[in-house]
């Protein structure tokens, strides 16, 4: 096994790294900004696809898939999502590559291969998608139409980090149309209530509901609503967003319907996402310095069996007993990797289980199977006991829950400890840089505040929460007028 991971106290952004990489879930390509996800990091990401995508369904929608390619034209026609990803818009301007007459083995940009029409890799998907819904509607019986979609998009990130921010990255992205405003915007807060369940009951991490400000609305929106959690660093994660659209990209692409009276109207519409940001929001809020540690319900391996054995017939009788442990097992629903490889002695492989964060370690030996016991380790606590053969099946069962529910309430602890209410600017500065988390202060509605706050301290409002309670004040930067608070923070 490769040294030990650098602590999160020695450097916390050096330990996510490490971890990523040593944990075999990701690593740098040959693309600058881009990642390779490994096997073990994309079977997480495949469990959260998985749920998400039955919730999606639940809830109506269907899934579909549209062109990675955006002409340049459309990529325009709604102005403030032009603007707001142009910076970042990877652009195919030729089709076809030739020899290089001047480099022997080399090739260049044919030149007479120039596309007709620039094409932008899509950063975000609405301008082809509601181009294409344009054919799709006519009439409100038509509508609702509810439909996701999973790809890859592409946002030419400079400063990246894996699975946090990179230049391509996985994401699934809803775009649906509605007849009636109300309508739009009770899909939108439905989808961003949909996202907290999935982070809370799966990812076990709590997470803040709100609306972002208008200066951090998604490029295009009437409303973004979002959950916002917080890393073990006190920094804020974006983990979800969900964005009231209004008729703006129906009027940019003229889709309009025939409602029940027989008039033409615009369509309302929304989308929404999430993307494998969530994986470096789950490594951040639950790892340690031995590793990753994985809620049960999205460990790709809940339970591990390492046999403990000195020759091949200890072996084979060790072996037929695992064999009845996970078919018991399975029969519930958990899932079970017996780790027999000769190629590695138990410590190495207890290390390597450990690091990639598997909830649950059985060891056994030839010992063992005289007493009927096996020895039992919880990764969340480190903490190990011997249990009785017939007893372990109901007392695997009884972890997995035990295990979720420990995880989101230690997380929720921590969350609950670092919001902070001030009152004054200095309070407010103090908070940040020694406390850290998010902070809870008044704040007077304008940009120009948000941005000089922004600017002076490095926190943005991360969102305005549902559920903050009017409360009349002043600003805790400008003294002006304020109704109620909101939450600030440095965030990734």
């Amino acid at each position: 096994m490769s040294k030990k991971l650098t602590s999160r106290a020695e450097g916390y952004s050096k330990w996510y790294n490490e971890l990523v990489v040593k944990a075999g879930l990701a690593e740098n390509s040959a693309v600058r900004g881009c990642m390779v996800i490994k096997p073990y990091g994309y079977a997480i990401w495949e469990k959260m696809q998985a749920e998400l995508d039955r919730m999606f369904k639940e809830t109506g929608h269907e899934n579909a898939y549209f062109p990675l390619f955006v002409p340049k034209s459309l990529f325009e026609a709604e102005e403030k999502n032009a603007e707001g990803f142009a910076k970042e818009c990877a652009i195919v301007t030729h089709y076809r590559l030739q020899n290089d007459p001047d480099k022997p083995g080399k090739l260049r940009v044919d030149p007479e291969a120039k596309l007709e029409e620039e094409l932008i890799v899509r950063p975000t998907s609405e301008a082809i998608i509601w181009n294409t819904y344009r054919g799709w509607i006519q009439s409100y019986r038509d509508l609702p139409l509810l439909i996701n979609q999973w790809a890859n998009v592409v946002r030419w990130e400079m400063r990246t980090r894996l699975f946090l921010r990179t230049a391509e990255f996985l994401w699934q992205e809803g775009h649906t149309a509605h007849a009636t405003k109300a309508e739009a915007i009770a899909e939108a807060k439905l989808m961003n209530n949909v996202y907290a369940t999935f982070v809370e009951n799966f990812m076990a991490i709590p997470v803040v509901q709100g609306v972002k400000t208008e200066s951090e609305r998604f490029a295009g929106a009437d409303e973004t609503f979002c959950i916002e959690a917080l890393m073990q660093d006190g920094k804020a994660l974006q983990a979800g967003t969900s964005h009231f659209l209004g008729q703006n990209f129906a009027k940019a692409f003229d889709v309009k319907f025939a409602n029940k009276e027989g008039k033409q109207d615009y369509v309302w519409a929304t989308s929404w996402g999430v993307s494998t940001r969530l994986m470096g929001a789950l490594i951040m809020t639950h790892s340690d310095d031995h590793g990753l540690v994985l809620p049960p319900n999205l460990a790709p391996n809940q339970v591990v069996i390492i046999p403990i054995y000195k020759n091949e017939e200890q072996l084979n009788a060790i072996t037929e007993v695992v064999n009845g442990i996970m078919k018991d097992l399975r029969a519930k629903n958990i899932s079970v990797k017996f780790d027999n490889r000769d190629t590695f002695r138990p410590g190495a492989k207890f290390a390597q289980h450990e690091l990639q964060g598997v909830p649950l370690r059985i060891a056994i030996g030839a010992r063992d199977l005289e007493n009927g016991t096996v020895e039992l380790a919880r990764r969340d606590t480190l903490t190990k006991e011997v249990v009785a053969l017939d007893a372990l099946i109901d007392k695997v069962e009884g972890l997995m829950t035990e295990i979720q529910d420990s995880l989101f309430k230690k997380a929720l602890d921590f969350r609950n400890t670092h919001i902070t209410e001030v009152d004054t600017f200095e309070e407010f500065k103090t908070i940040l840089e020694t406390k850290t988390g998010f902070v809870s202060a008044h704040w007077d509605g304008t940009n120009e505040t948000e941005e000089k706050i922004k600017e002076l301290t490095k926190a943005t409002i991360r969102c305005i929460p549902l559920e903050m309670k009017a409360e009349e004040g002043v600003c805790v930067y400008s003294g002006n007028p304020s109704k109620s608070r909101v939450l600030f923070a440095k965030a990734y």
